[in-house]
């Protein structure tokens, strides 16, 4: 009995030691049983404080006619001074230590302050709105899109060019083209947002202006086949074909073809001019992303590239320069490809390659932001907002149920729209509204077309 006692003991003991907090517990539970048991602690306590107040302190209590309002004010403001106005005499703790600053005060305020973090863009998920598209041609070498700088959206349905003007939401027709000289198979804006180019199946290239809707001119002679890109430089018009020919021509003069770029061995099916108009990025059917320079150019004979890259696995079509960093270009291949790569145009570098997981339809870089979007086919067709340079995925926009072959940006930079096979088109407010965006930008001069009322 008493061994059975004595090892319950032991191990309840053992048990304890496991356990400090518990064991630490018990003992606070000891001692406030024993509540008769305080001891002060001398070391805290001011014993010359102690004394006055069990001697001096108590006179002024004991004789009321030595004190007086006055002489009683002047004591307790005495008292403040010398710390003399506690009421305890023992001591049973130590006070806690004064806090000691790591950094001294006037130091800390020299510090560089955190800058406020900036607050998440919404990125809405579902098209703002959708258009029908009947009769897009499903062709992923054409470029049948673009939204010019005086914010109207053009359009091509087969063999007719629309207008959608994004103020009023008003839609027209510019031009239907005949039977033998369609389908439409490119068109793009004129820097000064009243001008319009449109490539067609015969090779040729009309120039129309669209505030009269009359035909300008027709530019023959540059292409044998049809004209799948197009690229504005000023009152240079870049065209781009199936017989793998680039061609600069001037808008302004009879005799329009200035220069020619060879490189190409298939259809060539993007272009794009870097934003000083200094280099012109081609990418082709035959895998190739060319870049040339603007000073080279040659009127006598074919104009000798400045890169030819050959990274891409597939066609190139969709190439995009970077609008905060002249000399970066963005480029997509084709669903044998998938990659979305960037390249120094300088050095002709490739700075980096993403595999995407289907096929690069068009590429836009957010004006505002460090942004990049990409429209995809197969399988989700989808369109993708990717941070740039740590290309992220920041969303994934879905609503297209076939590839998305065309995208274009609003001339504030907010709104991107896109074109599907699936014959729709929609609009997503993806890249926000910043402040920049807000400023209306000033419209482009007219001086390139000044004299094409007399140009036939």
């Amino acid at each position: 009995m008493d061994a059975g006692s004595s090892l319950s003991s032991s191990s309840t003991l053992k048990s304890l030691a496991r356990c400090p907090l518990q064991e630490q517990f018990i003992q606070r539970k000891n001692s406030r049983e024993n509540l008769d048991r305080f001891i002060p602690n001398r070391s805290a306590m001011d014993f010359d404080y102690a004394h006055y107040m069990l001697t001096e302190g108590a006179k002024g209590k004991e004789d009321p006619t030595v004190s007086s309002p006055s002489r009683d004010a002047y004591r307790k403001h005495l008292a403040e001074s010398l710390n003399m106005n506690r009421t305890r005499i023992l001591a049973f703790k130590n006070k806690p230590p004064a806090p000691v600053d790591l950094i001294p005060h006037e130091y800390s305020m020299s510090l560089p302050q955190d800058k406020p973090t900036k607050p998440r863009r919404y990125i809405p998920q579902t098209s703002e709105r959708t258009l029908d598209a009947p009769d897009l041609v499903d062709d992923y070498y054409l470029n049948l899109l673009d939204w010019g700088s005086g914010n109207v959206l053009a359009i091509a349905l087969g063999s007719t060019v629309y207008l959608w003007d994004a103020t009023n939401g008003s839609t027209s027709e510019l031009v239907t083209v005949d039977d033998e000289n369609g389908p439409v198979t490119s068109i793009s804006w004129a820097p000064d947002g009243r001008h319009i180019a449109v490539g067609l199946n015969n090779s040729e290239v009309q120039l129309w202006d669209t505030t009269s809707n009359k035909q300008l001119r027709s530019l023959r002679g540059g292409h044998r086949q049809r004209v799948g890109s197009l690229a504005w430089n000023n009152h240079i018009l870049t065209t781009g074909g199936m017989d793998s020919r680039i061609v600069n021509n001037d808008v302004r003069i009879r005799s329009h073809i200035v220069e020619t770029y060879r490189g190409h061995e298939q259809e060539v099916c993007g272009l794009k001019w870097s934003a000083s108009g200094q280099q012109l990025a081609s990418g082709g059917n035959d895998n190739l992303l060319y870049v040339w320079d603007r000073a080279t150019a040659s009127s006598n004979s074919a104009t000798q590239w400045l890169h030819r890259l050959e990274d891409h696995t597939s066609a190139v079509k969709a190439l995009a320069w970077c609008p905060f960093q002249g000399n970066l270009l963005a480029s997509g291949g084709g669903s044998g490809d998938r990659c979305i790569k960037f390249w120094n145009t300088h050095t002709g570098a490739c700075l980096n390659s993403v595999d995407t997981g289907s096929q690069v339809c068009s590429l836009l870089w957010n004006k505002n932001e460090r942004e990049l979007l990409s429209s995809h086919g197969f399988t989700q067709n989808q369109l993708t907002l990717w941070k740039y340079p740590s290309m992220v995925k920041m969303a994934e926009l879905t609503g297209h149920t076939s590839r998305v072959l065309f995208m274009a940006q609003s001339p504030d930079g907010c709104t991107v729209a896109s074109a599907a096979a699936d014959e729709t088109l929609r609009f997503w407010n993806v890249f926000g509204v910043p402040e920049a965006a807000t400023k209306a930008a000033p419209k482009a001069k007219a001086e390139p077309f000044s004299h094409l009322n007399r140009i036939r």
